[in-house]
């Protein structure tokens, strides 16, 4: 069979893989705790839902603009002033189906085979390979210093001639990291200064703990002409457990929203005309779920810390945002793949190998379950992984006799 380079080149989402391996475990019965998912288990707004339900009871279910109803583009362009103090006009805007898309669509509308895109490591699963679907050049950027903090020099000596593009995710999938104010002001100057597109990823933005502040990347623009190089990439999926949605949006120059809105309206159309009436109503809604949400995520990544700061041998630095904790278990094994699959097998417990975010020997710790989870899950790990533990372990009824170590 003949398969393009482009396919042989791309693998699959390991995030997707490990959720359908969880749930057909779950199927089947099995004590499965899951630390690797990105879903928070909180419920949908009710706004979202009393929004969506109108239309659907009146039947009108209809196609729509390819760039997204006028309602939901009303809705960011408020959203895009409240929490970034920019008005935007609705040519800046486009609606795609989830912020997964909109990065897409942006990437293959600024991309020509062989241009690279540099981006912090660790990075999300998906922009390695995103940008490989354009024929580019992924260039994960891996902070010299050890941190999850990358400075502005890692990036500088990694640009060339063929950098067309700059990603920035913070706070960071999968480490939490929110990167310094300082570090987004100057790679924004940066950018605009060498004519390199930034795409700032901030699904997270509003997910912060101890106190801090969103950071918005237009505060050190300076330049908001069609010249302009900044993409502002959101969603509803995590600040409002609207996952299942499919619902993001990007901002940027009037003349890129309509190339990305061309390439949008050939692959997809327009997003779903329901999803995009519930993600009106998340935005225009009661914002209190989202502060219930940052609480909640704030208080699991505190049990979370405690339980692994009990734990010898690892090494876990506290997440700012988000809901992830990277940890390095290289002391155990420096495979993560292997380790991961180790967990899952003996112990029933998922997690996300750090190799998929550029980083082997860690593992991505989800703090988007239950207080119950976080410690039974850890508790199983270190069984697993601790010699000096009981050589017997209970989940449940089920005895577990550690015969490995």
């Amino acid at each position: 069979m003949s398969i393009s380079l482009i396919g042989r080149s791309v693998g699959e989402s390991a995030t997707l893989k490990l959720n359908e391996v969880a749930a057909i475990l779950r199927a089947k019965g099995e004590p499965l705790i899951h630390l690797g998912g990105g879903e928070p288990k909180t419920k949908s707004p009710i706004d979202a839902i009393t929004a969506v339900s109108g239309l659907l009871n009146s039947g009108e279910i209809r196609y729509t603009p390819a760039d997204g109803i006028i309602p939901l583009k009303q809705a960011v362009i408020r959203y895009t002033e409240e929490f970034y103090n920019r008005k935007v006009e609705p040519e800046n805007v486009i609606a795609s189906s989830g912020a997964k898309q909109a990065i897409m669509v942006a990437l293959q509308a600024i991309l020509d085979p062989q241009d690279e895109v540099i981006f912090p490591a660790p990075y999300w699963v998906s922009y390695p390979e995103m940008v490989k679907l354009c024929g580019a050049v992924p260039v994960p950027v891996l902070p010299e210093d050890g941190s999850f903090y990358p400075r502005m020099q890692d990036i500088e000596q990694n640009v060339t001639s063929y950098t067309k593009a700059i990603i920035i995710n913070s706070p960071n999938n999968p480490t939490g990291a929110i990167y310094p104010k300082a570090f987004i002001a100057d790679i924004v100057q940066y950018c605009e200064n060498k004519g390199i597109y930034l795409i700032m990823d901030d699904i997270y933005h509003r997910l912060i703990f101890d106190g801090r502040k969103t950071i918005s990347c237009y505060d050190y623009a300076t330049d908001f002409t069609d010249n302009s190089k900044l993409i502002l990439v959101n969603s509803v999926s995590k600040q409002y457990a609207m996952t299942g949605f499919r619902i993001g949006w990007a901002v940027a120059n009037k003349k890129l929203i309509e190339v990305m809105t061309n390439i949008q309206g050939h692959q997809t159309s327009g997003p779903p005309v329901l999803m995009q009436k519930a993600a009106t109503g998340a935005i225009n809604g009661v914002q209190s779920s989202v502060e219930s949400l940052r609480l909640t995520l704030e208080n699991n990544r505190n049990v979370m810390m405690e339980q692994l700061n009990a734990f010898d041998g690892i090494r876990a630095v506290k997440p700012d945002g988000a809901f992830y904790t990277f940890v390095d278990f290289s002391k155990y094994n420096s495979n993560s793949a292997e380790l991961a699959n180790f967990l899952l097998e003996k112990v029933r417990v998922a997690t996300m190998p750090g190799v998929e975010f550029g980083l082997d020997g860690y593992l991505r710790l989800s703090t988007c379950g239950t207080i119950k989870d976080i410690i039974e899950g850890v508790e199983r790990i270190k069984w697993a992984l601790d010699p000096n533990s009981p050589n017997e372990l209970y989940i449940g009824e089920r005895k577990l006799v550690r015969d490995w170590i």
